[in-house]
């Protein structure tokens, strides 16, 4: 093929070519990740006759990878030296060259991919090879440097080193050479003033000196691997001893210097003095991670602490833990002040940081008045408790604030453990139910833990967060123990008594979960719901029996005494269940009336005028004035099955005989009946019917259960 031609056919493939685009692509690729200071345009012309050598090379008749060859050194003397930029490079050359340099159409499309790759090899290589040669450029003229700083008698100065010599010691950044025994060869102003002077280096000083306490783990691992040539640098944070006994951090960079043999040599010292910085940092830390009122750690240090206690490798470790609430604090601000309840604070956490010096030991302040103590080590289980005294004891003399007195108790809660055997949840989990346990013993002593009281404890968190739920999905239901008279065994109604189907417990007493019902308000709800099934199941009993005087009795507790909405609740349910108030007989216990106002007693009055009977239940638990029932309104006493017991066999008990005579005498007297609960024998209904009582209930008429059973009994009786 004649020249002429060949002439046309690469004009042919150059105006197929997109050069600009390619040389843009490629800017992009690559600018982000060079030292070059060139603006990306500026960057995009040096790379367009690259990018045309690249495609001329692509499509010529003779293929020669020289010119890719020359094109990496090129982009190493453009700076593109970072250790991420040659995959970049590669990466858009295979991409995008054949498509924006696309060969005449007599090339098939496999060679000029495989044209592309070996242009690629060949451009790697003169990247590296350039790479390499700057390097070892740098190295040995840092290498002759230093030759030149040892003395003036080992070697000449040069005129070009003694320039290097000059940007050596001008350096802001501090740079020393030692030699492979670590002597200390030579160090610029920068190092002299970071150790307070070229004083500290008229002594031959050893970079061994240099060794700290606080140095991080394999520090002097990664020296000798350096010296020993296995390693080329290292980069650490470390602390240097300074002669005014204070500490220098800096930020260093070791290299090891090479002979033009490869051999180790000398190395190579780069400091930065970040001491300031360090400090900022170790300010912050303990800013983070301790209480600002008291000083004494926070939360969050006694969990790292904890998590560092409980991780403990040896079997044998153990742990305790303390914690601790103040009791009635609350009454402190809110009467003094929080100025007053702050000092307050400040002077407990003083007396507890005193009790907790031994090794192994820490106070924390976890908020509010909460502290948490750890002890760590073989001897927990027994340091632990003695700690607790102390800090009783220190806690046991009043603090002075202000002029005051305070008296201070406190409520401990005590775990200890194996490490390993719990978690940091649990731990706190434990210790925090533990010092309620102390709390409601009474405070101002410790608890240990106990596994049995913290499993009754979380089973009836769990029942609590249920409660809601189990309403709105009908687990609760109602069984029925009926009410006899005693003069003839008829019966006369029923108590409603409701219970819980726990998908996972099975059915559960109202002792189990009344009491949580009413700390979470929903005994509210759950009352009224109790109040309609009774109601509409006494109407069908008086409806299938035809008995009138059929009635059922609902138990209030105290906060539905309190709810305004009991007296419009109670007529509304009434009405819905189309149920005369004579048959609904409400049940409220002794200490919930006795000592009542007007005011409380008014919504039971408005019941009473409507025709609903008051029972006054388990009377005679209670610290009343038998004169004060004159004024409540109730009709009926359920007299306390405590009474009752002496009556179970015969002979009777005298003075339970006396005792409920004399309670009957007096009930009959104001007009009121008397019910009794828990009879259990023949022999005891018996006594109870010559006594006078009117209707009782128990085991020994029947058990709670279903309400087709009271049915059944009521016909019986009937007939």
């Amino acid at each position: 093929m004649s020249s002429a031609t060949d002439g046309a056919e690469r004009d042919l493939a150059c105006s197929r070519a997109r050069p600009e685009r390619f040389a843009a692509l490629w800017a992009e690729a690559i600018h982000p990740l060079t030292a070059t200071e060139m603006t990306l345009p500026e960057f995009e012309r040096f790379l367009l006759p690259l990018a045309c050598r690249l495609g001329e090379a692509l499509s010529a008749p003779v293929f020669d990878t020289q010119s890719a060859y020359e094109v990496g050194a090129a982009l190493v003397d453009a700076h593109c030296t970072e250790p991420e930029a040659l995959p970049h490079i590669l990466g858009t050359v295979d991409a995008n060259l054949v498509e924006h340099f696309p060969p005449d159409s007599s090339m098939p499309r496999e060679e000029a991919r495989a044209r592309c790759s070996r242009l690629q090899h060949a451009l790697a290589a003169g990247f590296v090879r350039e790479l390499r040669e700057r390097t070892r450029s740098e190295q040995e003229a840092i290498s002759r440097a230093a030759l030149a700083a040892r003395t003036e008698a080992e070697m000449a100065l040069h005129a070009s080193e003694a320039k290097f010599q000059a940007v050596f010691e001008g350096a802001v950044i501090g740079v020393g050479i030692a030699d492979l025994d670590g002597w200390v060869l030579v160090v610029n102003d920068a190092v002299a003033r970071m150790f307070g002077g070229r004083e500290y280096f008229q002594t031959r000083r050893n970079v061994l000196d240099w060794v700290h306490p606080d140095d991080a783990p394999g520090v002097l691992d990664l020296y000798y691997e350096l010296v020993t040539g296995k390693r080329d640098f290292y980069r650490i944070q470390k602390p240097h001893p300074r002669p005014d006994g204070g500490v220098l951090w800096t930020n260093l960079t070791v290299s090891l210097l090479r002979d033009s043999t490869g051999r180790p040599q000398y190395q190579l010292t780069l400091m930065e003095d970040i001491t300031e910085q360090r400090l900022l940092e170790e300010r912050l830390r303990y800013e983070a991670t301790h209480d600002a009122l008291t000083g004494l750690p926070n939360r969050t240090l006694f969990s790292e602490r904890l998590e560092q206690a409980l991780a403990a490798g040896a079997e044998s470790e153990r742990f305790g833990v303390c914690y601790l609430d103040l009791d009635g604090f609350k009454a402190v601000n809110d009467s003094l002040g929080h100025a007053v309840g702050d000092k307050l604070l400040v002077s407990v956490a003083e007396r507890l940081r005193a009790c907790a010096t031994a090794p192994g030991t820490m106070v924390a302040r976890a908020g509010g008045d909460e502290f948490v103590a750890l002890v760590a080590g073989p001897t927990a289980h027994t340091d632990v408790v003695a700690l607790a005294d102390r800090m009783l004891t220190a806690l046991a003399e009043p603090v002075r604030v202000e002029g005051r007195e305070l008296l201070v108790r406190v409520s401990i809660g005590v775990v200890d453990g194996f490490a390993g055997e719990m978690g940091q949840a649990e731990v706190l989990r434990s210790a925090d139910i533990t010092m309620y346990r102390a709390k409601a013993a009474g405070g101002n002593q410790y608890v240990r833990a106990d596994a049995d009281s913290d499993a009754r404890v979380i089973a009836r968190h769990s029942l609590t967060n249920r409660l809601p739920s189990a309403l709105e999905n009908g687990e609760f239901f109602i069984e029925y123990q009926p009410l006899v008279r005693l003069a003839d065994g008829s019966v006369r109604g029923a108590e409603a008594l409701v219970r819980w189907l726990h998908p996972v417990h099975g059915v559960l007493g109202p002792d189990q979960f009344i009491p949580l019902a009413e700390q979470t308000g929903l005994i509210v709800p759950l009352g009224r719901w109790v109040l309609q099934e009774a109601a509409r199941q006494a109407y069908t009993w008086r409806k299938e029996t035809g008995d009138p005087r059929l009635r059922v009795n609902v138990n209030l507790s105290p906060c539905q005494l309190t709810h305004k909405g009991l007296v419009a609740d109670t007529v509304a349910v009434l009405e819905e269940a189309d149920l005369c108030p004579s048959a609904l007989c409400l049940e409220v216990t002794e200490n919930d009336l006795i000592g009542a106002d007007e005011d409380a007693l008014r919504p039971l009055r408005q019941l009473a005028d409507l025709g609903v009977d008051i029972a006054l239940d388990d009377f005679g638990t209670g610290y009343s004035n038998l004169s004060y029932l004159r004024r409540l309104p109730v009709s009926t006493l359920k007299l306390d099955r405590s009474f009752t017991r002496g009556m179970q066999r015969a002979p009777a008990d005298p003075v339970d005989v006396k005792i409920v005579e004399g309670i009957v005498s007096l009930a009959h007297t104001l007009d009121l009946a008397v019910t009794v609960e828990g009879v259990e024998t023949g022999v005891q209904a018996e006594h109870l019917r010559l006594l006078g009582c009117d209707t009782a209930q128990g085991w020994y008429y029947a058990r709670p259960g279903p309400p087709e059973r009271l049915h059944t009994l009521a016909l019986a009786d009937a007939s």
